[in-house]
């Protein structure tokens, strides 16, 4: 199959390799230092963000010239093509230079409405995580690979809060009042866990868990888990329902049952 054959799921895929193949080298490493993106607080970024974002952009340029390039390290690229790929390299960066395997590469294709397909990569333990609907050059994918083989991605079907698992990245959510609509979710789930970033949208899809609610997010760190997630028949909008792809506070959820008891509460008024 020649290079202008690729599908654009197989494109994604060739990404999240390259991505890996230089990452890998540098994950607990003695020697990683990170560089601070703040002026106040702290957002790390690594050799290793900037070298795979890198490496995918000039990997694009070959096989996708036409089509736009939002990432999280560089500044965007025009495209002519109407489509955008999504890229953030490490999305984890804090877990990246902890030592922990919760960081991952993210890669979306987007249109105007929204990603079209998604890939949650995590090189260190070779699992991948890959949605899309059916595309013109495509089946639609709903699937993971990993040690354990391939999986069909499917979310659980939980409809009651007192029964779900809840994953959020940071304890402090986002500002007084999105803290405040997260813990009134909280308060009525079974159990309520943190600091997994991309990878606990791979576990909602995958079937582990139930719910995920996060604030503060770029249109890099969400639209590929969106792609993901609803195609294995979970929902990825904001606080209010509507889209999310363009960032902001994200509520994902294994069930429509979930999602709606979940927006009620985080819109709670006292």
């Amino acid at each position: 199959m020649t290079q202008t054959a690729l599908s654009d799921m197989q494109v994604a895929h060739q990404l999240a390799d390259a991505a890996g193949a230089v990452i890998l080298p540098y994950f607990r490493s003695s020697d990683l230092g990170a560089e601070n993106k703040l002026s106040e607080g702290f957002d790390p970024v690594t050799v290793a963000d900037r070298a795979a974002e890198e490496t995918m952009r000039a990997l694009l340029a070959e096989l996708r010239p036409r089509d736009g390039i939002l990432g999280e390290e560089f500044p965007a690229k025009a495209g002519t093509s109407g489509r955008t790929w999504v890229l953030d390299p490490i999305d984890g960066t804090r877990g990246f230079i902890s030592g922990t395997p919760t960081w991952g590469v993210l890669i979306a294709l987007s249109e105007d409405a929204g990603p079209i397909l998604g890939v949650i990569d995590q090189p260190y333990t070779a699992e991948r995580f890959s949605g899309s609907a059916a595309l013109a050059d495509m089946a639609a994918v709903a699937e993971m690979t990993g040690p354990m083989g391939r999986k069909d991605l499917k979310t659980r079907a939980t409809q009651d809060l007192s029964q779900a698992t809840l994953f959020t990245t940071f304890p402090e959510v986002g500002s007084a009042a999105e803290r405040a609509g997260f813990e009134r979710v909280a308060q009525q789930v079974k159990l309520t866990r943190y600091g997994m970033d991309c990878y606990a949208y791979a576990l909602l899809a995958a079937g582990q868990i139930d719910l995920v609610i996060e604030a503060g997010l770029n249109a890099y760190d969400i639209q590929a888990p969106i792609a993901v997630i609803e195609a294995a028949g979970g929902l990825v909008t904001d606080w209010q329902g509507g889209p999310v792809h363009a960032g902001g506070r994200a509520l994902a959820a294994a069930t429509p049952e979930l999602h709606a008891a979940a927006i009620q509460l985080l819109n709670w008024q006292d």
